[in-house]
């Protein structure tokens, strides 16, 4: 499957002109031959400026967003083919979008009561109508996984309107990115290839972590003696438990890394674990903990309310 074009460049869909230029600009620094001598970075210039070059033409990112990775091999005048053999339906093409080839199931994964593109598009296209073969329709519906499911990737097979998909889930997938199941979508007329079908990866609230682009947050509760004195505790990650040592005196809110321990990244380097510290105390102390509690109270002279 391509790279995302706005992955790329590390913009979001919505991004301006200008934004487009200034991450390719920074791209284009970072990963020209001339400059950066590592194996992997010519291709990574190419990438970028690929990217650019398509994002950066207002006509040409239209088509990439309405084609997705086929938007080359779409011909140029696909809406006046729609309009000619759909004999001007909807004003201009399937749903009043201005022919736009991008289906939505009605109902997401799962749901039922779908629309039967291909027999629509084949009612409105008549195999062609004299005006050559028409490409079958992208479809995209959303797929909603849990957050070790995202973070260690495999396989999942899903139904959707009747039909079953096998579906190779990467590692590391991020909330809405796309996973692209080609020849999937609707059926081409004419000899014209089918569309593809697009799964846009929801990744659903998880009660202990937070994911933030690939880096991983988690509370960390820690006792008062170990935030006083330091100690080696366990965190959990999605990927299992791990080991990290807590500083001596450190307070809540502070932050330990867990480098690499965040989302995979199968392009680059890994996210990031951050565990932070949450000091507790027992809720019901024994007599003998209130009574060492007491002691310290009497004998340290800390004030937390009185700390630069």
């Amino acid at each position: 499957m391509a790279r995302d074009f706005y992955e790329v460049l590390g913009v979001p869909r919505g991004a301006g002109t200008d934004e487009i230029q200034q991450a390719y600009r920074k791209l284009a620094r970072k990963y020209h031959p001339d400059v950066n001598k590592d194996p992997t970075a010519e291709d990574k210039f190419k990438e970028a400026n690929e990217a650019y070059q398509v994002l950066s033409d207002p006509d040409t990112r239209k088509r990439y967003d309405r084609f997705g990775d086929d938007f080359r091999r779409v011909p140029e005048d696909y809406d006046e083919r729609v309009r000619a053999s759909a004999g001007g339906f909807g004003g201009g093409g399937y749903g009043g979008g201005g022919g736009g080839r991008r289906v939505h199931f009605g109902h997401g994964v799962g749901g039922e009561g779908g629309v039967d593109f291909e027999d629509l598009f084949g009612q409105m296209f008549g195999g062609g109508g004299g005006y050559g073969p028409i490409p079958g329709a992208d479809q995209e519906a959303e797929l909603e996984l849990p957050l070790e499911e995202a973070y260690r990737g495999g396989k999942r097979t899903l139904r959707l309107d009747g039909r079953q998909y096998d579906v190779d889930i990467p590692a590391g997938v991020l909330d809405g990115q796309r996973i692209r199941l080609a020849g999937q979508g609707g059926r081409g007329n004419g000899g014209a290839p089918p569309g593809d079908l697009y799964l846009v990866v929801r990744i659903k609230p998880h009660p202990r972590f937070r994911v933030q682009g690939r880096d991983i947050y988690v509370d960390l509760p820690v006792s008062p003696w170990e935030a006083v004195l330091g100690a080696t505790v366990v965190v959990p990650t999605p990927g299992g438990e791990a080991k990290v040592k807590v500083v001596p005196g450190s307070s809540t809110g502070r932050k330990l890394r867990l480098r690499g321990e965040g989302m995979p990244n199968p392009r680059g380097a890994n996210g990031n674990l951050y565990a932070e510290i949450k000091v507790m105390v027992p809720p019901k102390p024994t007599a003998r903990e209130r009574e060492l509690f007491e002691q310290l109270a009497t004998e340290s002279n800390f004030d937390p309310r009185k700390q630069p």
